[in-house]
């Protein structure tokens, strides 16, 4: 070993312009290589987090309730629902599960809620909006709101909404003003607005209204139970592992995002083996 070392030596010293020349291209190919990684590491982070950042990984819906089939030999029998009816099930017992699962290795937060569809009334002014209630403390839990925030506050309290400014400039509302908002079962309230935020989105900015939890169970009559549960992980694409656990200890059905944004999969997935590649050649050269 010690008869190579100084051969080795030897060489190195020998010519010192070519020891030089043969360092520089060292060099400079583990710094194209760190570089190459850390820029595409970087990138894969900055289009996972525009794209599934906002997004519920895993999501517990309660299922619709659809009215009973009648038989061949009902001629003339006319189906009439009761006004109010609700077209949606709820979770009754979900949410004592809401500890269970947020004390699951891997899981960053979960948010509970109430949804479903009503209209924001002011003067003459009327728009269609979807309604979601929200833990106090837990409304950046799936989307990130204070980030998004514009003007006011996005922590939601009894008699509060928030909403998105396109919204807001169609009915022509500003933070500290006062709205009518009635669910689609007939419940009203007056609401003042507190915070609006820009998602960049015209179907957020214009569809969404996030209330208080205790509001929309008001609105959509929810004394307990809760429409969904929306849940983010560390890792989002662990999300099939996780399910399986949550399955397993609360008896709840719960999917992916990936089932419902299947074409956002096949972009990240294809961004990865873009990236392999270019850290592959990186390394070559």
């Amino acid at each position: 070993m010690l008869y190579g070392l100084k051969i080795a030596l030897r060489y190195l010293t020998a010519s010192k312009g070519q020891t030089a020349l043969l360092l520089a291209g060292v060099g400079a190919g583990v710094f194209i290589f760190i570089f190459m990684s850390a820029l595409i590491g970087g990138l894969a982070q900055l289009i996972t987090s525009q794209t599934a950042g906002d997004l519920s990984h895993i999501s517990i819906v309660a299922e619709d309730v659809l009215p009973a089939r009648l038989g061949p030999d009902t001629p003339g029998v006319l189906l009439v629902q009761e006004p109010g009816f609700s077209h949606t099930d709820q979770l009754s017992t979900a949410a004592a599960f809401v500890p269970v699962i947020e004390g699951l290795p891997g899981v960053r937060a979960v948010s509970p809620q109430v949804t479903g569809l009503g209209f924001l009334r002011r003067g003459s002014k009327e728009g269609q909006v979807s309604i979601i209630g929200l833990e106090p403390g837990r409304e950046s839990a799936i989307v990130n709101l204070r980030g998004y925030l514009v003007a006011g506050t996005a922590d939601l309290g009894a008699g509060s909404f928030l909403m998105g400014v396109a919204g807001a400039d169609k009915l022509g509302l500003t933070v500290g003003q006062s709205v009518h908002l009635q669910s689609a079962d007939g419940i009203s309230v007056i609401l003042t607005l507190t915070g609006t935020f820009d998602m960049g989105s015209s179907g957020f900015d214009f569809g969404q209204t996030y209330v208080s939890l205790a509001t929309a169970r008001i609105l959509f009559k929810k004394p307990q139970g809760l429409s969904r549960i929306e849940i983010k992980l560390d890792d989002i694409f662990a999300a099939d592992s996780i399910i399986a656990r949550i399955e397993a200890l609360t008896g709840l059905d719960a999917s992916a995002w990936t089932e419902s944004f299947p074409q956002l999969l096949e972009a990240l997935a294809a961004q990865a083996q873009v990236g392999l590649v270019l850290k592959t050649f990186a390394l070559i050269t």
